[in-house]
């Protein structure tokens, strides 16, 4: 019998040697997004002027996505988180209407732009909500305003939507709080009761802040904090500085929230911005009614062009356990990608018959050798976004970006800009002519792209050379509202 101990201990042994490691219970999942925070904005993204500890810690305790990319602008953006699709698919290009700025003085006449977004789409909500999440949205939403289109009736059990004022705010619906208290902090208290109600079932919040956009109004003695304070690197303002500090005080709740009912451990928590911040224009000749508010540097440009500065933007995620710590990622990434990877961890069903556009980018944030499926990320804005003074942020562009390179065709004349990213992450240096057959390549790819999603394009404008037309469109141009631009 003692010549069988050592195999029997090995037969002990083997099975749990073999084991399979156990699939973590569905994660809670957190997406908190800014709006209008810059890429450089975050202290672990180089501000040297900001105060963002929190989100520091985030950074620390996950992976960053250092090339990810939004919009150049908010409703696009929110459109393309919840449905996992470009633009094209959606009509949701920009905010508002066509006629937000005056074009008529231009050489194309932009596409019909989507403000509802049409609800024939499965949202990431829902997609969620299938998978027996409870699922709340507090702040932001832009993508319709009444009646069907409104988050509560869009896959949110809970809804509450306020942008436009950071004091002395409306909601939809109409809810009581403290006169005086800050946009940021209720939003976080509505975020706060909600984890602590849903704490013994998985559930999806969505916190949209509606900081940092302007109006630009932060509380006192944080505004007082921060005008003592030296500038650095183009981030100087003491408004904007508070404003950023409040939606990291925000954070910070959260986290800490998770930490007191033990959930942190299995909470999927993700931060990131809209698109890039209101900045880096007086370095492009753009003259912006408000001037750069914040400074994208090294990027180019800001909010509203479809440069580095006005796309790429933070991207923090945190989920002990599966995404290591402290780790970043260089692989270009979207917007579209949120819904597949969220369904993903959450083990929920794709919309069936619904195309989606994104990647799961799981596997890239678990582990730095993992490959994408794509090769390319993409972008269409075929209108105008303007910045006061018959100045402009961007005309009609379309990009691709494969890799390090990233071309740029600009509709109304053609005109292929050409960037090595890695080399020139400010897109000093258009390559177009010294590199002919990449661009070639990767402009014959991007035209693929846009006849396979059937991208609609801008047409010509007749009124554009002073003709009646063009006069009557000038006089029929409404000006562009301040939420939103």
């Amino acid at each position: 019998m003692r010549s069988l101990a050592p195999l029997l201990l090995l037969l002990a042994v083997l099975p749990a040697a073999a084991a399979p490691v156990p699939a973590p219970a569905r994660p809670n999942i957190i997406f908190i997004l800014a709006d209008d925070l810059g890429y450089t904005d975050l202290g672990v993204q180089g501000s040297r002027y900001y105060e963002t500890p929190h989100l520091d810690r985030l950074a620390a305790q996950g992976t960053r996505l250092m090339n990810h990319h939004h919009h150049q602008n908010c409703a696009p953006t929110r459109a393309a988180l919840m449905t996992g699709q470009y633009a094209p698919r959606t009509g949701v290009y920009t905010v508002g209407g066509t006629d937000r700025f005056d074009w008529s003085s231009r050489p194309l006449r932009p596409v019909e732009n989507v403000t509802n977004l049409p609800l024939d789409r499965v949202l990431l909500p829902q997609v969620l909500k299938g998978a027996g999440y409870a699922t709340a949205m507090f702040g932001k939403w832009h993508l319709g305003q009444r009646g069907e289109y409104l988050p509560g009736r869009r896959g949110f059990d809970e809804a509450i939507v306020s942008n436009g004022r950071h004091f002395d705010f409306e909601t939809a619906p109409a809810t009581p709080y403290p006169k005086g208290q800050y946009l940021a902090d209720f939003l976080t208290d509505r975020a706060v009761d909600f984890i602590r109600r849903h704490r013994d079932r998985a559930f999806f919040l969505y916190l949209p802040h509606f900081g940092v956009h302007a109006p630009y109004e932060a509380k006192p003695e944080l505004v007082a904090r921060f005008r003592a304070k030296p500038v650095a690197d183009g981030h100087r303002n003491p408004v904007y500085a508070a404003m950023l500090a409040s939606v990291d005080e925000s954070v910070g709740r959260l986290m800490a929230v998770l930490d007191e009912l033990r959930l942190a451990e299995n909470t999927l928590l993700i931060f990131a911005s809209d698109n890039g911040g209101v900045g880096g224009y007086s370095r492009e000749g753009v003259r912006n009614e408000r001037g750069d508010v914040t400074d994208n540097a090294p990027l180019r440009s800001g909010k509203g062009s479809l440069y580095e500065g006005g796309t790429r933007v933070p991207f923090l995620a945190r989920w002990p356990g599966q995404i290591p710590a402290g780790q970043t990622r260089e692989v270009p990434t979207i917007h579209v990608d949120l819904l597949p990877t969220l369904a993903a961890a959450a083990g929920a069903s794709l919309p069936p018959g619904q195309v989606l556009d994104g990647e799961n980018l799981l596997p890239l944030l678990r582990d730095p050798g993992a490959r994408l499926g794509r090769t390319a990320i993409f972008q269409h804005f075929p209108g105008y976004l303007g910045a006061g003074a018959g100045s402009w942020r961007t005309t009609p562009v379309s990009l691709i970006h494969e890799g390090d390179w990233k071309l740029m065709e600009f509709l109304e004349d053609g005109r292929l800009e050409l960037y090595n990213l890695r080399e020139d992450v400010g897109e000093r240096v258009n390559l177009a002519s010294a590199q002919p057959e990449r661009a070639r390549a990767l402009h014959a790819r991007l035209l693929a792209w846009r006849r396979e999603i059937n991208a609609p394009l801008p047409t010509a404008n007749p009124g554009a050379a002073g003709t009646p037309a063009g006069k009557a469109a000038k006089a029929g141009k409404r000006k562009a509202k301040s939420d939103g631009n």
